[in-house]
């Protein structure tokens, strides 16, 4: 059952009966329920899942890779949600290594910047089209060390929102902290969710269990 509180949006287990969550962050133009319903498909309703909801469902107005100015105070409040919402799975007793990040699009940059600046061993990270934010890759802006934590970035090599060059920096940039990183670039494809994605995503959430 879907429930909701502010600007998270919860399916799958409660935080009392989950010993593992996932935090779905949704793109530009979608919803907390839209990313929530790939839930189906990951097989993850043994879970406690939780996404934020943008302010008119955007994270930020400019593309990502516009300075960071343009993008304030949008990015700094979407930054500030996912940090509510893993402080709330802390305070629940639920361990970093047992949080996963997934998000699509805008919502896999902001997914991917988030983990940039806050780097610890998670569950396991899904960047679904999308890199870290700014005009290039800023690594003093990082800190941390995944100590292993499963990366996936997948993207299509000609995505019109996605420079695949970002995408190479950022798997780069998660190698170099510390990450296990699986990159999957999908030539000549549309800007979308990928089977495959999925089905990788499914493997790094069973080597969790």
């Amino acid at each position: 059952m879907l429930r909701h509180k502010k600007d998270i949006r919860y399916a799958g287990k409660s935080l009392e009966e989950a010993s593992r969550a996932m935090i779905m962050i949704h793109g530009r133009g979608a919803t907390a329920p839209s990313i929530l319903a790939l839930a189906e498909e990951l097989e993850v309703n043994d879970m406690a899942l939780l996404a934020p909801q943008a302010t008119m469902n955007t994270w930020y107005p400019q593309s990502f890779l516009a300075p960071l100015a343009q993008n304030e105070p949008g990015l700094s409040t979407g930054l500030a949600m996912v940090n509510q919402a893993v402080a709330e799975l802390k305070e629940a007793g639920m361990a970093p290594e047992n949080i996963f990040f997934l998000g699509f699009s805008q919502g896999a940059c902001l997914t991917s910047e988030y983990v940039a600046r806050n780097a610890q061993r998670y569950g396991g990270v899904f960047v679904l089209s999308g890199g870290v934010i700014g005009p290039k890759l800023e690594t003093e802006r990082y800190s941390g060390d995944f100590a292993g934590t499963p990366i996936l970035l997948g993207c299509s090599d000609v995505d019109a929102h996605v420079p695949l060059d970002r995408v190479l920096e950022s798997s780069q940039l998660f190698r170099d902290m510390g990450a296990r990183v699986t990159e999957r670039i999908y030539p000549n494809a549309p800007h979308t969710v990928f089977e495959d994605e999925i089905l990788l995503a499914k493997q790094i959430l069973r080597e969790g269990n």
